[in-house]
């Protein structure tokens, strides 16, 4: 009889562990029914994604265009033909010579100066008809590509780029046009007709010469350098091309000009900085180079390749996945409980278990969604969350049971295990200072007193510390802005001694020169387009308006024409960030190898623009389902709309979208993010409290979902600097997310990351921090770009005779004043001459 109140007790405490999951499963429901569908998978597939300074060429001159302009396209054909036909009798553009090409296109060349607006319109399209590829000619995609190359060689050649250079600072500061902009209640694509035909073209222009291919001439690739230069150099008004570009995008941050085609402007800006600095490969070799000039180690691997051959870990499992385990786990653990009583009765024998939830699945379970809603739960002070029965531990009862019967083959297929190359991906790294500090508590230890800065000497030291110290050298890394900080403060303190600093012309530094004066207000204005642009961020009636280039004149009336629209304005804003994101990557990486304050001065800027908070909320959102969006129509991509017969488009095929697994600008721009977030609080205690702060844990670990090694790798490593500061509890509920750390991110042998350690997690003065930081970069600035700073230092002359003989220049009107001037100046002024003799 005891033996079955026993029995029947134990079914009871497990129904209640079973509701109290079943109220934390419905606490959680909001955000599990959204994750069900695209994230729910534990199975999901790894992403064949290869990152890039770009996508395809097809598809990036694709992305120029909004569907809203697709039936421009036939306009710029037509004002060609009828200028062509004019001039050319009987003839098609691909019939004629090269020399007979030239010389029309030197016609449009000078029809591009007439005063008339809208003449000047209907040549400039005409252009950009011929940069588009002649399609009309044209019956493959191949072919338009092909054709398009060919003619921006020639519109190039002709001088076409610099005419349109004018062409766009007039329109810039067309007064009349912005101030009606200003007024208008609501701005669409007939507001930037001319800005947008212009911009196509140097678009189209910069991205068709940037990209080489293996047929390129000679005269091609010469072509290229010269473009290169003459878009790096200031040679616009003084400045660089970028620059100009930069002033659009804060003219229509500032509301001053709301009808600026800002996607465009975005674009070009972004394959501007990347032909003129070079992408992420040349950057490596770059930094290649800089290494050996300072006489610096090599570099232990290349990034780019390590990155690469990565395999993407298995996402943890989703609450709902885990909860039916659990369901299945308990009916498996009465079954074996009958089972038993059975086999004491002689009835059977106990023949079967069920499989146990795994332990490195708990990770998801285990963290609550802190922006679910207002008063939830962090899952960092909730020790129920821990502690709920769901921890993978064995009911005692069952124990001496289970261990007796082999395994049996799990119910469902287990979750694929990723197979690492033997060794970890990357080398470790030491830092001096790392050393510095070892070698400094082991002295204090042993010895009792320091020897500052010494990292050769070990007298008195034990043995295992010399061991230590050889090890520690051995992996020693010094990097380039290590050298730089170090020869930046022997400037500071012996500027007389040291000399005039040589500083070379590089690209990256005649941007620096050019963007400093203004650069906060550049910084500010491209987060102001990123917060609008982000999927996260809701209307308000006083931020800008970024879709004055997509919206048509005319709203749409049909249900048909509503979806096209929205799927074109989600196009629209994933395009925007995918610019931003890349050009803020870019600048950040090229002014990083320039000069590490050069990169301080732009991240700073950043920080306090609240780039933090804004890119945390970029990813508070079902990651998967932004990856895998299928905002894209392929029947009205360029090239493919103008040279095949249009489809009857359906709300059924919008709907479906097309067959790609993920979409690639969405995932590049999530990857360019969170390596910018990477880069702005590296090192920097303040910041990466700044993370722990805004609880960037939990959003940070729904984005380990996407199945994507470079992804994974970048979101692990922003995980990685804020452990110490989680507390004990959550790094004992996310161990798979620590084994993932250790495994796929970079070891630094004194970095204690996976403890908290007094030291490291004291409170810091973050103030104080910035500050430091920020009277460096002044400093830095000053020497290098003040011309003025050193007036001190001029000499001065001592001799009465030379100083007396030197040439004055007076105004004009002091000669006709100037016994005036003697009188009340001079005689009228009593001279106190005692006073003078006292003085001296």
């Amino acid at each position: 009889m005891q033996q079955q109140t026993d029995d029947m007790e134990v079914p009871l405490l497990n129904d209640s562990n079973s509701n109290r999951q079943k109220s934390q499963a419905q606490e959680r429901d909001g955000f599990n029914h959204q994750q069900k569908d695209s994230e729910g998978s534990m199975e999901s597939p790894n992403l064949e994604f290869e990152y890039g300074d770009m996508d395809n060429f097809t598809a990036e001159l694709s992305e120029l265009y909004s569907y809203t302009e697709e039936p421009e396209f036939s306009l710029n054909r037509d004002y060609f033909e009828e200028d062509f036909k004019n001039h050319v009798k009987g003839r098609r553009w691909m019939e004629l010579n090269m020399e007979e090409q030239r010389v029309y296109v030197m016609r449009l060349l000078d029809a591009l100066e007439v005063t008339d607006r809208d003449k000047r319109l209907k040549v400039a399209r005409a252009i950009l008809y011929l940069a588009q590829g002649v399609f009309d000619e044209c019956d493959t995609e191949a072919d338009v590509l092909y054709w398009s190359r060919h003619n921006v060689f020639l519109l190039y050649d002709m001088g076409i780029f610099t005419a349109l250079l004018e062409l766009l600072s007039m329109e810039i500061d067309n007064n009349q046009a912005c101030s009606s902009a200003v007024r208008k209640p609501a701005i669409s694509l007939a507001d930037s007709t001319e800005l947008r035909v212009l911009l196509s073209i140097m678009y189209l222009m910069v991205e068709t010469i940037r990209v080489e291919t293996e047929g390129d001439s000679p005269e091609r690739k010469a072509a290229r350098e010269a473009f290169r230069t003459e878009l790096g150099s200031p040679l616009y008004n003084g400045e660089p091309f970028a620059l100009l570009l930069f002033t659009m995008v804060t003219k229509f941050c500032c509301m001053n000009a709301p009808h600026f085609p800002m996607k465009k402007v975005l674009l070009l800006l972004w394959k501007t900085i990347l032909f003129t600095l070079g992408g992420f490969e040349e950057l490596q070799e770059l930094k290649v180079r800089m290494r050996e000039q300072l006489n610096l180690s090599p570099l232990p691997e290349d990034s780019i390749k390590v990155v690469r051959h990565m395999r993407a870990a298995s996402p943890p499992a989703s609450a709902m996945e885990l909860i039916e385990q659990q369901q299945q786990q308990k009916r498996g653990r009465r079954s074996r409980r009958s089972a038993f009583v059975d086999s004491l009765e002689g009835d059977s024998p106990y023949a079967k278990k069920q499989p146990l939830v795994k332990q490195d699945s708990l990770d998801t379970y285990n963290e609550r969604d802190p922006f679910k809603n207002d008063d939830a739960r962090d899952e960092e002070d909730d020790p129920e969350d821990v502690d709920s029965g769901i921890e993978g531990e064995v009911d005692p009862l069952d124990r001496d049971v289970i261990i007796q019967p082999p395994p049996p083959p799990p119910l469902r297929p287990p979750t694929e295990r990723v197979s690492f190359p033997r060794g970890l991906p990357w080398a470790p790294k030491v830092r001096e200072k790392d050393i510095e500090h070892f070698l400094e508590t082991s002295r204090n230890k042993f010895i009792g007193f320091t020897l500052g800065n010494d990292i050769d000497t070990l007298v008195g030291l034990p043995r295992p510390i010399h061991e230590s110290v050889k090890t520690l050298k051995q992996h020693k890394y010094v990097s380039i802005a290590e050298v730089q900080i170090k020869r930046e403060e022997e400037l500071q303190q012996c500027p007389m001694t040291m000399g005039e600093e040589e500083v070379e012309e590089t690209p990256a530094e005649i941007l620096y020169l050019g963007m400093l004066p203004s650069l906060s207000q550049y910084v500010i204005a491209l987060l102001k387009l990123l917060l609008a642009a982000a999927p996260t961020s809701k209307a308000k009636t006083d931020s800008i308006n970024i879709l004055a280039d997509v919206l048509p004149e005319e709203m749409p009336i049909t249900v048909l024409q509503s979806m096209k629209l929205g799927i074109d304005v989600n196009r629209h804003k994933e395009i925007i960030v995918k610019a931003i994101s890349a050009l803020l990557l870019l600048l950040l990486k090229h002014f990083k190898l320039n000069h590490i304050y050069q990169f301080e001065y732009v991240a700073q800027h950043l920080v306090f623009a609240n780039c933090i908070p804004l890119i945390l909320k970029f990813f508070n959102q079902n990651i998967m389902s932004y990856i895998s969006a299928k905002n894209s129509i392929c029947a009205l991509d360029f090239p493919h709309c103008v040279v095949h017969e249009m489809p009857e488009l359906t709300a059924e095929s919008l709907e479906a979208g097309d067959s790609n697994q993920f979409c690639w600008r969405n995932l590049f721009s999530c990857i360019n993010l969170l390596r910018i977030l990477n880069k702005i609080t590296k090192w920097k205690h303040s910041r990466t409290m700044m993370l722990v702060v805004f609880k960037s844990a939990p959003i940070l670990k729904r984005a380990l979902k996407v199945k994507q090694a470079m992804m994974q790798l970048y979101v692990l490593k922003l995980l990685k600097i804020q452990t110490k500061y989680l507390g004990r509890q959550w790094r004992k509920s996310n161990m798979k997310t620590m084994s993932a750390i250790y495994q796929k991110v970079r070891h630094r042998l004194n970095d204690d990351w996976a403890y908290g350690n007094d030291i490291d997690a004291r409170p810091w003065d973050f103030q104080a921090e910035e500050c430091a930081l920020r009277e460096s970069i002044e400093k830095f600035n000053a020497r290098r770009y003040d011309k003025n700073q050193n007036s001190e230092f001029t000499p001065v002359d001592n001799c009465l005779q030379s100083v007396l003989g030197q040439r004055v220049d007076l105004p004009e009107d002091f000669h006709y004043s100037y016994e005036m001037w003697l009188e009340r100046e001079v005689f009228s002024q009593p001279i106190q001459w005692e006073g003078l003799l006292q003085a001296q």
